[in-house]
């Protein structure tokens, strides 16, 4: 966990079951100690934590009091209930209020499949039902079940056994070549041998002269911040009156450690060339072994472009792209935060329009409302006036005749402006939808730019810099183990 970069995304879940015994409240097994240190710091790099027990009574109420979200079932005792309420009082210290007594009595309710999901990112919790429970863990195996696993391979073993005994007890050594040596030859004391591992039975072996060099080749190059060092070993056939052929040498996982200092019993030797025995010739095999080095090693390296980043010496395509997943991840939930963040006053205008618009409208139904009882009422009077008045026609009634008329008249307008405030608040959402609609495909189009799984990455080589940044560790005759003309150290 901590050799990974912090980040603000998820990158991976560790899921334990039964944590009981790990996280004891008062006993310290090795394992507490980084329990609690993961629920305190996994989350800044990206790793989540899902533990599971059934009786939270047994665990630490510090490792409790870092937990972020919990998944809450029926509880058999009163001591795991308070518990459980010390921890989630805990985490609410900082922030909300905690209504302990109103979750104590919303758990003492819990059902069968019936769960409290508390998160303390939010307001308030949520009460659920699972659908359904499905779990493919049958328990241990009994005694008998194990018996009747085993008996197939208890009886199949002794017959391998008995078969590859009399292939061994027929095995015999090939005959000797002419011009073999019973033993390796005499060299000058300032020269020193030694012997590939053998790999198999010691009958038969005939070792070959060969030149082991092993040497450490440094790539360099500030500008990528690339400081890496290769170990690199190579094994060249030594043959008469020709020098050893690095370029065609042949790239082996053996070390300095890795040779052995003797040789099989009853093996063969090769003859040796006469330039293997003078101490001279090494010097100028050193020579042409590192300038072989400085000319054909290369570090490969893998480049995003959408990204920039280059894949570290040695990792893996697979590894650098999941390294890739969590830079993209991250880079994409900070751009999608900034695109928000430039979204949010266009949206928080168009929302307080949108206030302003309903309470122009409410303000014009309600004056539209006011206007029709007075048109109405007016209009009323008018045709009481003319019905009972003394007069069939007289000014006041023609003069309310009128009023009622332009009352009339005002209740079209007011029905005019309401409507157009409706239109408005309609114009203003279609308008706040369509700016939703366009900051999501954003958005999406920004999450679908960044996909390390299927981007095209790039192959950079970087070759070292100067010949002296190829150190030779090591450079020895060497006696390579043959059998049947095929090598039988590897």
């Amino acid at each position: 966990m901590r050799s990974r970069p912090g980040t603000t995304s998820l990158r991976a879940i560790l899921c334990m079951d039964e944590v009981f015994g790990y996280m004891p409240p008062v006993a310290e097994p090795p394992s507490k100690r980084p329990m609690l240190t993961l629920l305190k710091q996994a989350r800044a790099f990206g790793l989540g934590l899902v533990l599971a027990t059934q009786n939270p009574v047994d665990l630490d109420y510090k490792g409790l009091s870092n937990v972020g979200t919990w998944l809450l079932g029926r509880l058999q005792t009163d001591r795991d209930k308070q518990r459980l309420l010390d921890g989630l009082e805990g985490v609410a210290a900082g922030g909300a209020k905690f209504d302990r007594a109103g979750m104590e009595q919303t758990l003492a309710g819990l059902g069968n499949r019936v769960f409290l999901l508390h998160n303390v990112h939010e307001d308030a919790p949520v009460v659920f039902q699972s659908r359904w429970a499905m779990s493919y863990l049958r328990g241990p195996l009994t005694r008998p079940e194990i018996k009747r696993l085993m008996d197939p391979l208890k009886q199949t073993a002794p017959r391998a056994a008995t078969a590859v005994q009399p292939a061994a007890a027929t095995a015999t050594a090939p005959a000797a070549p002419d011009g073999l040596a019973a033993t390796p030859p005499v060299l000058p004391p300032e020269l020193a041998q030694s012997y590939l591992p053998l790999r198999g039975r010691p009958e038969g072996v005939i070792y070959a002269p060969v030149l082991f060099g092993a040497a450490t080749v440094h790539f360099l190059d500030d500008k990528k911040g690339i400081d890496h060092a290769e170990e690199v070993a190579l094994v060249a056939p030594l043959a008469a009156g020709s020098a050893p052929d690095w370029y065609a040498a042949e790239a082996v996982e053996l070390g300095k450690d890795d040779l052995e200092a003797e040789p099989a019993a009853a093996a063969r030797f090769a003859a040796l060339p006469d330039e293997a025995a003078r101490a001279k010739s090494y010097a100028a095999w050193k020579k042409q072994f590192e300038e072989a080095l400085f000319r054909t090693r290369t570090c490969a390296l893998l480049r995003s472009p959408s990204l920039g980043a280059l894949s570290q010496p040695g990792e893996s395509e697979r590894d650098f792209r999941i390294r890739l997943g969590d830079q993209a991840r991250q880079q994409r939930d900070e751009q999608v935060a900034e695109l928000r963040k430039s979204y949010a006053p266009r949206l928080a205008q168009l929302q307080e329009r949108i206030r302003r618009a309903e309470q122009e409208r409410e303000k014009q139904q309600a004056q539209a409302s006011q206007q029709m009882w007075s048109t109405a009422l007016s209009a009323g009077t008018a045709v009481l006036g003319a019905l009972f008045g003394r007069k069939t026609l007289s000014v006041t009634t023609i003069s309310k005749a009128g009023t009622a008329m332009r009352s009339a008249g005002r209740t079209l307008q007011e029905r005019q402006d309401v409507t157009q405030a409706a239109e408005t608040v309609e114009a203003l959402n279609q308008q706040l939808t369509a700016l939703n609609v366009e900051a999501e495909s954003e958005a999406v189009a920004l999450q679908a730019r960044f996909d390390p799984q299927k981007e095209q990455l790039e192959t950079l080589s970087l070759k070292p810099r100067k010949k002296a940044d190829v150190e030779t560790r090591l450079l020895t005759l060497a006696w390579a183990p043959q059998r049947d003309g095929a090598a039988a150290w590897k």
